[in-house]
Order: structure tokens, then C-alpha cells, then sequence
């Protein structure tokens, strides 16, 4: 756990956000507990960027946090799977119930702040190039799924 009162609140923040995105609402009669992302995800395209923004934003202020490298690239490859999950319809947003990439980051950031060895500050360079990566990522995803409807539509229609 943190030992500073910024670094504690900043973290209790963060946890708060992934639990909005990942297990905020418990559905009734089930142990099963379901976050804005899965819901999101249900609105073609726009859901998953609001997805990706919101674990995107854990990872920079996790990067602030001075989670290192090893950390952060675990945590990109968490968003990484959430987000290339999140293409394929309905089943993408199933992947998301039992997933939770937000959660995942969360503990992984846990661990990291309450590892007993000196931590370094993260370099700057270093997180923009991750955040870049994911953007394209999931520019890619979404130019993929526009192709994948049109060519549909045009197989339905016969042209």
C-alpha cells in the first residue's frame, strides 16, 4: 500500500474508476457484478473508445504514480485484449464481464506501489509511446469493424 497521503488518495481514485468500469453494479439473484465498460461496449465503435479512454487514463496517472516500465507494458497489454475483445460483437462485451482490464491494472499497480524496492519515476516518452500504440490499436480495431459491416452489407444486399 502507498505510504504517502497523495500517492493513497490518487490510488483510491483510480480504484474507484475501475470499479465504475468494471463491477460497479451487482445484478440481481447472481454473483455477477457488471461495470460501464460491458454496457459501453454495446454502442458500436463509441463504447469502446470510451472503454479505452478510461483504462487509458489508469495508465497515465499509473505512469505518474511511478509504476515502471514492466508494470505499464503488463497494464497496455491488459487494454490491448480488452480492446481487441471488444470487436467482435456481443461476444466482446461477454469477454468483458469475466475480463476486467481496469481491475487487472488496478492490482498489478497495488503490487507495484507496495513492492518494498525503490520505484523510478517513469519517463515520458516511454507512456506516450504506449498511449500511441493503444490509439492506433484502436483506430485499427474500429477501421477493422467498418470494413467487416460494410463487406456484411454488401454480402446481404448482393452488390
Amino acid at each position: 500500500m502507498p505510504t504517502s497521503t497523495p500517492e493513497h488518495a490518487e490510488l483510491a481514485r483510480l480504484e474507484r474508476l475501475g470499479r465504475v468500469m468494471d463491477s460497479a453494479i451487482a445484478v440481481p439473484g447472481t454473483n455477477i457484478r457488471v461495470g460501464l465498460d460491458p454496457i459501453l461496449g454495446l454502442i458500436p465503435g463509441l463504447g469502446d473508445w470510451a472503454g479505452a479512454l478510461a483504462s487509458g487514463y489508469i495508465l497515465v496517472r499509473s505512469a505518474a504514480l511511478g509504476a515502471g516500465r514492466a508494470t505499464l507494458l503488463r497494464m497496455a497489454g491488459n487494454i490491448g485484449v480488452d480492446v481487441l475483445a471488444g470487436t467482435v460483437p456481443v461476444l466482446g462485451d461477454i469477454f468483458d464481464l469475466g475480463f476486467r482490464a481496469n481491475q487487472r491494472n488496478l492490482e498489478l499497480l497495488r503490487k507495484h506501489l507496495g513492492a518494498p524496492v525503490q520505484r523510478r519515476r517513469t519517463d515520458r516518452w516511454f507512456v506516450a509511446g504506449l498511449i500511441g500504440a493503444l490509439v492506433l490499436l484502436i483506430v485499427a480495431t474500429i477501421a477493422l469493424s467498418v470494413w467487416l459491416i460494410s463487406a456484411l452489407v454488401h454480402a446481404v444486399a448482393g452488390t
